[in-house]
């Protein structure tokens, strides 16, 4: 050991200044990463909006996640190294060899608690307020380290293709529906989460990404009026019906030349029966063209989102679904869209028999099979697969690889599915249990 009075000497001091300095940087760097990586954008698009142009800066810094952590990284590196090195020297000096051991005892220590658990749990704990006020600096650092940041990047992408793994430069880390989605389920698994608030907002996060004819209503199961048919069996048909709007067919049932609201033909019924100049022969004279309104027509290809805009701009709730020939595959309303958000829509016309799932008192299910899987999930929390088929009399036949007979019983994916009803070559009901 040297002479205590060679040993802190000005140099000892200016190097222990300078270990404490490179510490300080260290916790700057290691706080910035988490606090800009834990930031919510949401919140600091909201303070942006405000005037807080430290949140402004903070949103431009978090677009390139990459470039960012890169950048702070390196920062981090530089200035834990040089600090270990310092103190390595300067141990050295105080101790002799035994001061390497000494050295990297005390920097472990410090550096855990000064430079990443202290820092990390005020960033975690304040990640916006931290975020907007470390910006200026980081936006800076990163300004300074990008040729050297982007050299990495070029080379760690070399690297990964030489190993097979290709990487796209644009892409972000993870897209901000996955983020929204890992949060919601996370959340639900905790219990701070709703079953109900995580489906609708996955609901509508969804709307983008479906086509319309996943939640249309089949052409089998459309209720039509046919434009030759007397007065009194329309007016009885519309009566008897659940629906306010019936397409108007004439011919065949491709054949659609309108769409009549129930209250325009009883109001104009009513005034061929009991108006002025109104008879029970003027009533025989009706036409139902006459109040029925243009059909609307929609390919099967169109994206919920886009057709629930199209319904607020023409401010109409009904559209028929055509195949790419022309040819009628359904209908869909605005409640259908909303249903995929808000879950089953019932109103005083929907009896119990009408319901898609109703639950039996040996613990089974009668399921519509007509009702589709990824509604069937959401309403019982399952997981069935929804990649090849889109209902569950669909996912029947695609595991079955025939066409059941009632009463045929089926096991897969962790259910028995017995079908209970069939209609034609299409199956209608089906009783499933978990097994």
């Amino acid at each position: 050991m040297m002479d205590s009075a060679a040993t802190l000497d000005t140099a000892f001091w200016l190097t222990a200044g300078g270990i404490m300095l490179l510490l300080v940087l260290s916790g700057f760097f290691s706080g910035s990463e988490t606090a800009l990586t834990a930031a919510s954008r949401g919140k600091l698009r909201a303070q942006a909006e405000k005037g807080s142009r430290g949140a402004e800066r903070a949103l431009v810094i978090t677009e390139d996640n990459e470039r960012l952590i890169g950048s702070v990284l390196l920062g981090n590196n530089l200035v834990n190294i040089l600090a270990a090195s310092l103190a390595t020297s300067l141990f050295t000096r105080l101790f002799g060899d035994g001061g390497v051991a000494y050295a990297t005892l005390v920097m472990t220590l410090l550096v855990l608690v000064f430079a990443e658990v202290l820092p990390k749990t005020y960033a975690i704990t304040n990640a916006e307020v931290a975020a907007a006020r470390v910006s200026p600096i980081i936006a800076l650092v990163i300004k300074v380290f990008s040729p050297v940041v982007g050299a990495v990047r070029w080379f760690v992408r070399l690297m990964l293709r030489v190993f097979g793994v290709q990487t796209d430069p644009d892409s972000h880390i993870l897209a901000v529906r996955e983020e929204i989605a890992g949060a919601l389920y996370l959340g639900h698994s905790e219990g701070v989460v709703e079953k109900e608030d995580r489906d609708r907002i996955l609901g509508a996060l969804d709307l983008g990404e479906r086509a319309v004819e996943e939640i249309m209503l089949h052409r089998s199961k459309i209720e039509m009026l046919d434009a030759e048919t007397d007065p009194e069996t329309l007016l009885k048909q519309c009566l008897e019906s659940p629906h306010t709007r019936l397409p108007v067919f004439k011919g065949e049932y491709d054949n659609i030349l309108g769409v009549v609201h129930a209250k325009d033909l009883l109001r104009a019924m009513h005034e061929l029966s009991f108006g002025e100049e109104g008879s029970s022969e003027k009533l025989q004279e009706f036409n139902i063209l006459d109040v029925a309104m243009p059909p609307y027509f929609i390919p099967d290809t169109t994206t919920l989102d886009d057709q629930m805009r199209q319904f607020l701009r023409r401010r109409t709730h009904f559209a028929l679904v055509v195949d790419e020939y022309g040819s009628l595959e359904g209908l869909i309303t605005l409640e259908d869209i909303l249903e995929e958000i808000v879950g089953e829509i019932t109103d005083e016309f929907d009896t119990e028999e009408n319901l898609p799932v109703r639950k039996q008192d040996d613990g089974s299910y009668v399921i519509d099979a007509s009702m589709t899987i990824r509604d069937l999930n959401r309403a019982m929390d399952w997981t069935l697969p929804d990649d090849e088929a889109n209902t569950i009399a669909g996912l029947v036949l695609h595991e079955a690889q025939m066409i059941p007979t009632v009463g045929q019983v089926f096991s897969f994916h962790g259910f028995r599915f017995e079908v209970t009803g069939r209609k034609d070559n299409r199956i209608t009901r089906l009783k499933m249990r978990p097994l």
